[in-house]
């Protein structure tokens, strides 16, 4: 019996949401470009250093179109706008626009690397109020900004090519004071990577070395798509829209139109996709088979759950490797569940980590699960994760630790990587499955993209206007209404739910919201309707309650003296961990890490812990804590020259000081107790409450992001009843 390597196979997802303006040149937000100077390219040159290995990579052609859109017909954006614009001739809103949107980068990996950029970055300031931008802004000189629109570009292209680039290289080394016209030729410069990369994809799967997959066009979720409530299947209790949604046509559409356009931009149709956020449903998989698709990968947890059995224990340890990793069939087409404790290790993990050390460990758990495996019959392990989005946390954008790994992999026999089809093809289609669960690779359900208030809105806008359209198209048959019906499937996409709901932050906030609206205005306009008065008015709602990451589980006592005594002292409290709250790549670090909250039947104590020291913000600093149920009122805690705290109530439209408060305490954590009765607080009524941080009087941040902290107030015997 031969002792045959396990197979690994490395599919990296590339997609962007689809950030067009309907009826305009312009694109919203700059990230399909400024990814694809630093992401998209070099993860497939990268693979010419290492011939033995093989990798599949998912392209998304929303993604596709858009970089086209760019190399082809002179697509702009935003950000590139303000970049092109000769600094001397920038008017203050400009300025302030700049200051506010070009550190939008990873300030460790991708601005201290650049002397002149940090220094910019520091001479702007951390953390700002949207007046201190403006304000900031008549600091700058012109040279300034100069600078600032050459480093933000430069630092969002990828190392290697700024290294092998002899332009690029000199601007490296220049550091400052560019010129105008050396602004100009690197922007000729990100247009030229641009363009070299869907070449580069179709060279390499013509060598062989990879191979190329789809997702639906738009990137929907084609289960809820074919029917929203297919959600209840994982989700019974879930509230879905008020308008029912289920149209397997769209689906089936989105799936044909992937995979014609693959078809004309690489000269064949792929076998195998990526459903969009690894969404799966039996209608889903009755539709892939008359499209030519063999093979899909979604997450292991949809395997678990289709066939009803756990995978790993309680400790995430692999308990079933044997049914993990190796593909499975349903309706005829292979399915691969991707190993999640490994894919995570890559994209959230090893960028703290030394790149060889990193590399290392993956092969170290590679060989780990070869060996759990019995011996003699083939296996694979599917390790899935975005292409871009990580290497913005890792040194040197990921390459070392790739080049590590590749290297690694590439002189270990016991480990090979293969390209899917060629698995498949090799050894089987997998063994059937009876049935497939429903469900997504978060959590195995579809509760990011429904079942939350502003989610299921969403949901009835876009039936509303599909179901206009529908019975407009078969009134006007002659009509020529392809534009109306782009603008919905692009709406149809899982990328403006994604920032609907509480699970998920960006900055970038109004412009999704407002991309979304504007594709369904799109539809009505293209009719000659007239837009519904709602799609003027933001999904995104303010007045909602912010579930913790960990609830409250027990009465607290904690020694308000701003150090974590111990380990218990706050175990039993709640925390929102504002690090982790799914927000933007290129969000800016927040001045907080966590925000806890936990009672015993007299007292609310709070804590909030820094992302670094609070001594480094100290000033013109203050916290307020807002109490809106049961009574109006606000706690202010001004941090110099001496910590102070005071209770305020609201009367009429003004507020009162009520007491002082002595309960504080500020060193490595802030802590603060308060009384329930000087909240006018007793049992079981509903608190809610938020908190800002204002500096100078101006709101700079504030937690949650949207929305509030709902919690009942206990009474004496609230611990007992946790029981039962």
């Amino acid at each position: 019996m031969t002792d045959r390597p396990l197979f690994v196979s490395f599919l990296w997802h590339m997609h962007q949401p689809f950030y067009k303006v309907p009826g305009t040149s312009l694109y919203r937000l700059p990230w399909v470009r400024l990814h694809g100077t630093k992401d998209y390219l070099d993860m497939v040159d990268i693979l010419t250093e290492f011939p033995e290995v093989k990798q599949n990579y998912n392209l998304t052609p929303s993604l596709l179109e858009q970089i086209l859109d760019y190399t082809e017909n002179d697509a702009k954006d935003l950000h590139l706008e303000l970049t092109i614009k000769k600094a001397s001739e920038l008017a203050p809103k400009e300025k302030t626009a700049i200051l506010e949107n070009f550190f939008l980068a990873n300030w460790d990996t991708m601005i201290r690397p650049f002397p002149r950029f940090y220094e910019l970055l520091m001479k702007r300031g951390i953390h700002l109020t949207k007046n201190d931008y403006l304000r900031a802004s008549g600091y700058f000189s012109t040279k300034d900004f100069l600078d600032i629109q050459v480093l933000y570009n430069l630092c969002w292209i990828d190392p290697y090519f700024r290294e092998k680039d002899p332009f690029l290289k000199l601007l490296v080394e220049k550091g400052s004071a560019y010129t105008e016209e050396e602004k100009q030729e690197l922007v000729a410069k990100q247009l030229s990577i641009l363009q070299e990369i869907i070449p580069s994809y179709r060279k390499a799967a013509e060598r062989g070395q990879i191979e190329l997959s789809v997702s639906p066009f738009y990137h929907p979720i084609l289960p809820l798509l074919c029917d929203i409530s297919t959600a209840r299947i994982a989700m019974p209790d879930a509230l879905l829209p008020h308008k029912p949604f289920a149209h397997p046509e769209d689906a089936e559409k989105q799936i044909r139109m992937a995979i014609e356009f693959f078809e004309q931009l690489f000269g064949y149709r792929p076998s195998g996709m990526w459903p969009s956020e690894g969404s799966v449903s039996k209608d889903v998989l009755k539709l892939l088979p008359k499209q030519g698709i063999t093979w899909i990968a979604t997450d292991e947890d949809i395997l678990s759950r289709s066939i009803g059995k756990p995978l790993r224990d309680s400790s995430r340890t692999i308990i079933e490797p044997d049914l993990l990793y190796r593909p499975h069939l349903f309706e005829d087409v292979s399915i691969l569940f991707r190993d999640h404790n490994i894919s995570d290790l890559i994209g959230f993990v090893y960028a703290k980590w030394e790149s060889k050390k990193a590399a290392e460990n993956l092969i170290r758990n590679l060989l780990s699960v070869r060996s759990s495996l019995p011996k003699g019959s083939p296996f694979i392990i599917s390790i899935i994760l975005d292409g871009e989005n990580a290497w913005e946390y890792y040194q040197n954008d990921g390459r070392d630790f790739l080049r590590y790994l590749y290297e690694g992999l590439s002189g270990e026999e016991r480990l090979k990587t293969v390209k899917i089809s060629e698995y498949i093809s090799e050894y089987g289609k997998g063994t059937s499955l009876d049935t497939i669960h429903a469900g997504s690779w978060i959590y195995a359900d579809f509760g990011i993209w429904i079942g939350h208030e502003e989610d299921n809105t969403a949901w009835d806008y876009l039936a509303e206007a599909r179901d206009e359209l529908a019975l407009f198209q078969q009134e006007n048959p002659d009509k020529d209404l392809s534009g109306a019906w782009k603008a919905l499937y692009i709406a149809e996409g899982s990328d403006w739910n994604w920032w609907y709901g509480d699970e998920h932050l960006t900055d970038s906030q109004k412009d999704f919201d407002e991309l979304y609206r504007m594709n369904l205005m799109a539809i009505y306009r293209t009719m000659g309707k007239e837009i519904p008065d709602h799609l003027f008015i933001p999904v995104h709602k303010e007045d909602r309650t912010v579930h913790p990451a960990i609830d409250v589980r027990g009465f607290i006592d904690p020694v308000i003296d701003g150090l974590v005594t111990g380990y218990y002292e706050w175990y039993q409290a709640a925390y929102l961990d504002i690090k982790k709250s799914g927000g933007s790549m290129h969000k800016a670090e927040s001045i907080l890490s966590s925000f806890y909250y936990g009672f015993n039947n007299v007292n609310l104590f709070l804590r909030l812990d820094p992302t670094t020291s609070f001594a480094d913000v100290l000033d013109s600093i203050e916290f307020v804590f807002y109490f809106i149920r049961p009574s109006n009122m606000k706690i202010t805690v001004s941090l110099q020259p001496s910590l102070k705290a005071e209770l305020f109530g609201k009367k009429e439209d003004s507020w009162e000081k009520t007491k002082d408060l002595p309960g504080i305490a500020i060193k490595d954590i802030f802590e603060m107790t308060v009384p329930f009765n000087y909240l006018q607080a007793k049992g079981n009524d509903e608190m809610t409450l938020f908190m800002k941080i204002l500096k100078n009087g101006e709101e700079l941040e504030r937690y949650p992001w949207r929305g509030y902290i709902s919690f009942k107030v206990p009474t004496p015997d609230f611990e007992s009843r946790l029981w039962y």
